[in-house]
């Protein structure tokens, strides 16, 4: 579970992340990655649609990047907002490779 402090809630942040922020993609899922104050923790956001899959897929995609974007807050730097938005299929993909392409897109973005 992330904290309170470590999600986007907000809907206005939401749509900044999404308009403003830099954009990986993947086979199952789009990272938006918004710089924010360095100072300010790191928060996640995720958009799980119908095209996903009825409640019981999109409610085991949410956790599973919810899982993600945990294991995500102890490595990466702080001072940015993080949206992922799952593609239709993303409920099918093993726990395995959901993890790598994620972290990776989250990863690679930190480099540029």
């Amino acid at each position: 579970m992330l904290a309170k402090q470590n999600r986007v809630r907000a809907a206005a942040d939401f749509k900044s992340a999404v308009r403003k922020g830099r954009r990986s993609f993947s086979p199952h899922a789009v990272v938006y990655i918004a710089a924010r104050d360095s100072v300010e923790p790191t928060r996640f956001g995720f958009i799980v649609g119908k095209n996903v899959g009825g409640a019981v897929q999109r409610n085991l995609v949410r956790r599973r990047l919810r899982s993600i974007g945990h294991d995500l807050l102890a490595s990466g730097p702080t001072g940015r907002d993080v949206v992922v938005r799952a593609l239709p299929g993303a409920h099918q993909v093993p726990w395995d490779t959901l993890h790598s392409e994620i972290t990776d897109m989250v990863n690679r973005s930190e480099r540029r």
